[in-house]
């Protein structure tokens, strides 16, 4: 006899649903509302079709917006996933100095995101912070708001202090899951040190890498805060990403169309690489079973 399927668990999530749609999916049809149409005010609007979106496609500021978001999103990925997963090979297994060293790693991800780039702001100050007024003191030129290079220095030092643990600590419980046998089997092998991370960690790892790519690419590719407070996108445009030019449209110059059809084409971009990251990691786990 067929059993029958209870689907009332799914009332549960009724209340989410309904909280999601009004925060998330009724804010954005006014976002598409005004990526499609134009408006002087007294809401009324007038229909504009794909203009908004032609006009940022051909957009010099998003064109140098977005670069500067690719390259610093690389740089970070680059960085932070071969440091975090040495720092996670190199970790204690087990017991209290296994402990300590997870406690001191979560430490960073738990301070907010406007915390971090005021504690940074301050600490790399020529004047008062402990860093830019040690570096003065040894002659070294070091001023992040007016050296452009010294500015990009600032932040990705700064996002690798506060995100490399995440990939750590993913990357530990990846390699927390491989059981002792394995390792006993390649002793018995006499394999090297090599040959057992590229043959037993690695592959292990690979799941939880992915995630870890994927929440430092967003995370990274949305980053807004830390470098506002710390730069505010300068000097110049050096440290403009896209979520601060984007801020800098639909509040600074108030032109709600062009940021409306600019950030929908954000959500798209990072949209498209989830989907291209969750396709991937089904593949794997498919191909694993």
């Amino acid at each position: 006899m067929e059993k029958r399927q209870n689907n009332k668990a799914w009332l549960l999530v009724l209340p989410v649903l309904i909280l999601v749609a009004f925060s998330a999916v009724i804010p954005l049809m006014t976002v598409v509302n005004y990526a499609f149409n134009d408006t002087f005010g007294n809401n009324q609007f007038f229909w504009n079709g794909l203009g908004w979106f032609e006009e940022m496609v051909r957009s010099e500021r998003l064109h140098a917006a977005l670069g500067r978001q690719i390259l610093f999103t690389g740089i970070i990925l680059l960085i932070e996933v071969p440091l975090g997963i040495f720092i996670a090979l190199h970790m204690p297994k087990k017991g209290f100095w296994a402990s300590l060293c997870l406690v001191l790693m979560a430490l960073p991800l738990l301070i907010p995101f406007n915390v971090v780039g005021t504690i940074w702001q301050i600490f790399c100050r020529i004047d008062i912070g402990l860093l830019g007024r040690g570096m003065a003191e040894l002659g070294v030129d070091y001023n992040y708001t007016n050296d452009a290079f010294d500015a990009w220095l600032t932040l990705i030092v700064m996002d690798v202090w506060h995100w490399t643990s995440l990939v750590a600590l993913l990357c530990f419980a990846g390699l927390r899951s491989i059981p002792d046998a394995f390792y006993q089997a390649a002793r018995i092998d006499q394999s090297s040190r090599w040959d057992i991370f590229r043959h037993i960690e690695l592959p292990k790892m690979s799941g939880v890498l992915l995630i870890a790519v994927l929440l430092r690419f967003i995370d990274s590719f949305m980053i807004y805060t830390e470098p506002f407070v710390v730069t505010g996108g300068g000097p110049g445009n050096a440290t403009t990403f896209l979520s601060i030019d984007l801020v800098k449209m639909a509040i600074g110059q108030f032109d709600l169309g062009p940021a409306a059809a600019f950030s929908l084409m954000y959500f798209l971009i990072i949209l498209l690489v989830s989907w291209v990251f969750y396709t991937v990691m089904v593949s794997r786990d498919e191909g694993a079973q």
